[in-house]
């Protein structure tokens, strides 16, 4: 049995880099407004914060990894 977070991270690695784009933009906006009701004591859930940060990491891990992958593809490709 997979672990939970591992479908996750599996979900996102599945998806194109347009929507991976979208999926920062609102995992961004998520992380925003749980900053702002926990500074205003309206959030019940107080590890939100901490959540959608880790998510907006991992999120740029995939992406720094699929531009990477690229530019190492342009590298092996200019050597043959």
């Amino acid at each position: 049995m997979a672990r939970k977070g591992k479908q996750r991270v599996d979900e996102l690695r599945d998806l194109p880099d347009e929507d991976l784009t979208k999926e920062l933009d609102e995992t961004y906006r998520q992380m925003f407004t749980a900053r702002l009701q926990l500074s205003t004591r309206q959030l019940a859930n107080t590890s939100l914060p901490r959540k959608t940060r880790r998510r907006v990491a991992r999120i740029k891990t995939i992406k720094r990894e699929r531009e990477l992958a690229a530019l190492y593809q342009a590298a092996v490709e200019t050597e043959s």
